[in-house]
């Protein structure tokens, strides 16, 4: 389909990232089936640099947008969705720490300069047991003591995607003597924390994301995050690679949907069946929907970059964007499974790993049940105006 690069530079890096999300196709397969991280990917990621993109221009970085990251995660995900999902949280909760600034600042250019330079990655671990989804604010388990010279840190944080390969580990906690709700960085290595095995999914299995278990993590007390009054906007717009990954994975199904169509040819008819009405309903079904979905999508990440949104309308347009591209991603893909029929679902062919890892969208954040909250009460709100 159409690509929504807009300028020269985003065609070439959307070219380059198209390669390499091509060449490891058959290893995003293969993790899948051995549940782990398609490392080959994550290495070839880290040698163009595509982690440091969000950093500002002027700390190295290329300054990505909202818009040029919905355009790159997209493209990653068609070639490997549990690899775009990964790092799609890090580049947006690195984007979250270049708004926030929630560090000092000899602090945060070394963390810059690293992913820039190294390609480090980065992501935030607040997801427990106990508390369920983080966006429904539950309180974390994980607790901080204060000790001489800083903190130590103690619990287990669930759903720790890309474990295994980050550099640097966001972590909430509590700190035990006053119950303040805080976050505090850590580096990958530190005494005291592992990785416990857990993620053992139907999909998106090569994410890693196991659990993160910190007995005692001693940590210096600049490795909290300051006090600041600093305004962002929230939610996190760069949050919007949630949808970009599973667009993307709908893509994916309806590329392997074309090429079984344009080759399979029972003897019972004269041309393959790209050619039957029954098959072009379905795909003029899936390219509609994909239509909107994408459109819609797109509109929404342009209109943060250009500063055109409303601030107060603007978390409900976000949910529902997640929410249309998640529900047209699982509609796409069944289709394309109706064209393949069983041929898809064997082990080997692409199509069934993309039906299970799609389904997880529903348990990325938002939630449906929020996003149609949020949309309800802008209606409400909407309604009581009229009076």
């Amino acid at each position: 389909m159409d690509t929504f690069a807009r300028t020269a530079g985003q065609h070439e890096r959307l070219a380059r990232l198209g390669e390499l999300a091509d060449r490891f196709m058959a290893d995003a397969h293969a993790a899948d089936g051995e549940n782990r991280i398609s490392e080959g990917f994550v290495r070839a990621l880290r040698d163009i640099g595509y982690p440091g993109w969000p950093v500002p221009r002027e700390r190295g970085g290329q300054g990505m947008t909202v818009y040029e990251m919905v355009l790159y995660q997209e493209r990653i995900a068609q070639g490997d969705p549990a690899t775009a999902l990964g790092m799609g949280w890090h580049v947006s909760v690195l984007s979250d720490v270049v708004q926030r600034r929630p560090w000092p600042d000899e602090m945060l250019d070394r963390i810059f300069e690293d992913t820039v330079k190294r390609g480090a990655l980065i992501n935030k671990m607040a997801s427990e047991a106990v508390t369920g989804s983080p966006s429904r604010g539950g309180k974390p388990a994980t607790y901080a003591v204060r000790v001489p010279g800083g903190y130590r840190i103690h619990g287990r944080k669930t759903f720790s995607t890309f474990a295994p390969v980050l550099d640097y580990f966001i972590v909430t906690a509590v700190l035990r003597d006053t119950g303040e709700l805080t976050e505090f960085l850590i580096p990958a290595g530190a005494e005291g924390m592992t990785i416990e095995p857990t993620w053992d999914m139907v999909g998106m299995r090569g994410t890693a994301s196991h659990d993160l278990v910190l007995d005692g993590v001693l940590v210096p007390g600049e490795a909290r995050a300051l006090e600041t009054t600093k305004q962002v906007h929230a939610p996190n717009p760069f949050l919007l690679h949630v949808p970009a990954c599973y667009l993307g994975i709908a893509l994916a199904a309806r590329r392997e949907a074309l090429k079984f169509a344009a080759s399979y040819q029972p003897n019972s008819l004269e041309r393959p069946i790209l050619y039957t009405p029954n098959v072009g309903q379905l795909l003029g079904e899936m390219d509609l929907a994909l239509t909107a979905a994408r459109h819609f999508l797109y509109a929404v990440a342009a209109k943060y970059d250009e500063g055109t949104y409303d601030p107060d309308v603007y978390p409900a347009e976000m949910a529902a964007a997640k929410s249309f591209a998640v529900q047209t991603a699982i509609a796409v893909v069944d289709k394309a499974l109706r064209i393949t029929g069983a041929h898809g679902l064997a082990m080997r062919h692409p199509l069934q790993r993309l039906y299970r890892d799609v389904r997880f969208g529903l348990s990325n954040p938002p939630m449906d049940d929020v996003t149609m909250r949020l949309l309800a009460q802008r209606a409400i709100r909407e309604a009581e105006a009229m009076r």
